[in-house]
């Protein structure tokens, strides 16, 4: 006889996205783990890591939301950060040691003239403290270890990058709008040095990332119990297909959506006068919708459209 038992997981399975208003000097693992504790969760994750440095917008999904987190982390983020001029750091940002100084200060005028060439598609140098592979290892560990290794550009996309404030001549706040996997401290480095001096992210804050916006995020500390005290309750999750807001709906009907729930593709002919303009007719996404339900995922393809990811 098998003696043998599974093992209880752990944990209530919630369903959901929960927006948290990142404090400084936590990773996004730290918070993913308090607040999967706090609301006693069998499984979560977050949607697009900021540093420790960094606060603001952090969506965490639990259960079935785990599944559209590729989806949030390729939706447009919006950041505001402190460039702190006349100063390089190791890390590109405060938190790190300095390794180079100058005297010169650009004027407004000059930071501005420098910008248009950071908007568009660019290629972008990732920080040396960042979580980029190389060889297999992190390149923050690699740092760490005194070897901070040589990075290759990588495809950026910048949407919008304007200088918002002058407090003074050391310090420019700025505001951008972003894709996928843009680094700021990489934008402040870069731009520091169009400008003819050196510079870093003194302070960076995540207004929005995908749908999830800052007026929606909660504070970690009024997430936070004591451990005799019952979870904190799910009516403070926003529905899973919240995440999928951004990307173009298109309309079932109950057959279309029975089928397509089972991986039946279905002819875009037959769709046509329902798809959307916003959905890209090659390799484009469309949020497959019967009545207000969401079906799921599909892509746009070689005149079909195919699930990509049911709900």
């Amino acid at each position: 006889m098998n003696k043998m038992r599974h093992r209880k997981q752990r944990g209530r399975p919630l369903d959901g996205w929960l927006v948290v208003d990142k404090p400084p000097g936590l990773t996004s693992t730290d918070v993913v783990n308090r607040v999967r504790r706090w609301f006693d969760a069998r499984k979560a994750g977050h949607g697009g890591t900021l540093d420790p440095l960094a606060t603001g917008v952090l969506p965490v999904a639990f259960g079935a939301a785990t599944k559209t987190v590729p989806y949030v982390m390729d939706g447009t983020k919006v950041y505001r950060f402190t460039l702190r001029l006349g100063e390089a750091r190791d890390t590109d940002d405060a938190d790190g040691r300095i390794v180079g100084t100058s005297e010169t200060r650009p004027t407004d005028a000059q930071i501005r003239a420098a910008l248009p060439a950071f908007i568009g598609d660019l290629m972008q140098v990732p920080p040396a403290y960042s979580a980029v592979k190389v060889a297999g290892e992190r390149a923050y560990d690699l740092s760490r270890a005194g070897t901070p290794p040589v990075l290759e550009p990588r495809p950026a996309r910048v949407d919008r990058f304007e200088l918002i404030e002058r407090p003074d001549a050391d310090t420019a706040v700025f505001e951008v709008q972003s894709g996928k996997g843009v680094y700021m401290r990489s934008l402040a480095r870069d731009l520091a040095i169009a400008c003819q001096t050196l510079g870093h992210v003194a302070a960076l804050r995540r207004l929005r990332v995908g749908p999830f916006t800052e007026a929606q995020a909660i504070m970690l500390d009024k997430l936070a119990r004591a451990e005799d005290t019952p979870p904190a309750s799910p009516d403070l999750l926003l529905p899973v297909a919240t995440a999928l807001a951004d990307i173009p709906a298109l309309a079932l009907t109950e057959a279309e959506a029975f089928g397509l729930s089972h991986g039946q593709a279905i002819s875009l002919v037959t769709l046509m006068g329902r798809i959307p303009r916003a959905a890209d007719p090659d390799r484009g996404l469309a949020r497959a919708m019967a009545g207000s339900r969401v079906i799921g995922l599909c892509r746009l393809e070689d005149g079909w459209l195919k699930p990509e990811r049911l709900l």
